[in-house]
């Protein structure tokens, strides 16, 4: 018995049946999405969304910083956490730039980046336990 010839675009048309590529009529096929809303502008009010997401950049980009070692990663915080530091170094470090926003430069957003910083770091230095929502995100990123 012989065969025809078959290959997977024939086999696809023969499934799907021949494709339109004009416009469709019913206009639910392709949603206006040039008029919808983000998910930023529904689900946060002040634009935590973004400061999130620049937080997150910030933060990245301290690792690739001038204060890791070498190959061997140690920051100068972990030399100061192995000597019980810590939990204070990164209080005082938030308190310092906090209130020396709208000081040094004006209202420098860097500052208030290192805020934020200090103050994750205040959170993992404390041994606070995550609650269970820390495992499920609220962002609208879904990261």
């Amino acid at each position: 018995m012989i065969f025809p010839t078959m290959n997977s675009w024939s086999m696809l048309f023969d499934e799907i049946g021949e494709i339109n590529f004009d416009e469709p009529e019913d206009p639910t096929v392709y949603p206006d999405t040039m008029n919808q809303k983000t998910k930023d502008e529904t689900f946060w009010r002040y634009d935590e969304g973004k400061i999130l997401r620049e937080v997150e950049a910030y933060l990245s980009s301290t690792y690739s910083g001038h204060y890791v070692g070498g190959e061997t990663k140690i920051q100068t915080l972990d030399l100061i956490d192995s000597i019980g530091d810590s939990e204070s170094f990164c209080r005082s470090n938030a308190i310092k730039y906090l209130s020396r926003f709208g000081k040094k430069e004006g209202k420098n957003r860097k500052d208030l980046l290192k805020v934020i910083h200090y103050a994750i770091l205040l959170y993992h230095f404390s041994d606070l336990p995550f609650t269970e929502d820390a495992v499920e995100t609220h962002s609208p990123t879904g990261r």
